[in-house]
């Protein structure tokens, strides 16, 4: 379970951002791009063993891309082309440190502390980029709450279950990949709302038959 639950959700969470990608919402698909490649690392890790290597991409999608993402992506949402420009100047930033930063320490097919590998600069980076992510799509979801009440309280319970699953990865690869899983469909459901609709016609013509 361990290396098929964060491959599924590498799968779907790939799958979803071509579908946002098709929307015009480059900023968003490229976080659930990062949230492909992170799953996709931890998938490998379990599997083979962590390295310096996986564990540069690894951390490098996980906690220096997505949120920072998901948070500029929210300001594509409004239509703000000042989102794309900070999600490309982060994804670019993102990169450097990931190739540049030394990388210490032995590993094992547990998901590994970035505190037991790195330095304090890229783990400084990684909590000012996901505390602001966090922090613009959540502002942005609650400031439109009233125009788009459905979408941005799924956009609001993906953050959470995000959050949650964030906070229970000493539980488990499993329980972690599963709860990312649910959070990207909660995001990807709360960003297209034809999709929400369409998923609640089939739910309906299923139980009408």
């Amino acid at each position: 379970m361990s290396v098929l639950v964060p491959f599924a959700a590498a799968l779907l969470s790939l799958r979803l951002a071509g579908l946002l990608l098709r929307r015009g919402q480059r900023v968003w698909a490229g976080a659930f791009v990062a949230y492909a490649v992170g799953s996709g690392a931890t998938a490998w890790g379990s599997a083979h063993g962590f390295d310096a290597a996986s564990f540069r991409v690894y951390y490098g999608a996980g906690a220096l891309l997505t949120a920072p993402l998901l948070g500029a992506g929210a300001l594509e949402l409004l239509g703000r082309p000042v989102g794309r420009a900070l999600g490309l100047a982060w994804a670019g930033l993102a990169l450097g440190t990931v190739i540049a930063m030394p990388i210490h320490g032995a590993f094992t097919t547990a998901v590994p502390s970035a505190s037991a590998h790195l330095g304090w600069a890229p783990r400084v980076l990684a909590i000012a980029g996901n505390s602001a992510g966090t922090l613009l799509i959540v502002a942005v979801a609650i400031a439109t709450i009233r125009r788009r009440t459905v979408g941005n309280t799924l956009i609001l319970a993906g953050v959470a279950c995000a959050a949650i699953g964030s906070g229970l990865s000493g539980f488990g690869v499993a329980a972690t990949s599963s709860l990312v899983a649910v959070a990207v469909v909660l995001l990807y459901l709360g960003a297209a709302p034809e999709a929400l609709v369409a998923v609640t016609r089939r739910a309906v013509r299923a139980r009408a038959r």
